[in-house]
């Protein structure tokens, strides 16, 4: 079994920066994908970014040149640096973990944006 633990949610000022961290543990395979999806009340939850063990990054075009995910593969780490936020990036943010045929997600983590 996988268990992902995240933590860095919080409220911030537009223009803000955040960092989400996400640190997974159980039996993980070498070749994975970790990432973020956000989810608003009443939404399906929608790609934020993910990165793959060999570095492939996938992202919508509303996060690019102000998100970044880094990993750190030998903790089985994924971050979401967040700048230059805005309100509508208002979301429950889900640590995610796929690998194999598997799919794992986090508790989720609240982050709002309102001055």
């Amino acid at each position: 079994q996988v268990q992902l633990v995240e933590s860095g949610g919080a409220l911030v000022q537009p223009g803000g920066s955040l960092r989400l961290p996400c640190a997974a543990s159980g039996r993980i395979f070498s070749s994975n994908v970790m990432g973020w999806y956000g989810q608003a009340p009443g939404k399906q939850r929608e790609l934020v970014e993910i990165r793959t063990t060999n570095s492939i990054t996938s992202y919508p075009d509303s996060v690019k040149g102000r998100f970044t995910i880094s990993r750190d593969n030998a903790k089985h780490t994924v971050y979401l640096q967040m700048n230059s936020l805005k309100p509508e990036d208002k979301d429950v943010y889900y640590c995610n973990l796929h690998q194999g045929s598997t799919t794992y997600w986090g508790q989720g983590n609240q982050v709002t944006v309102s001055s």
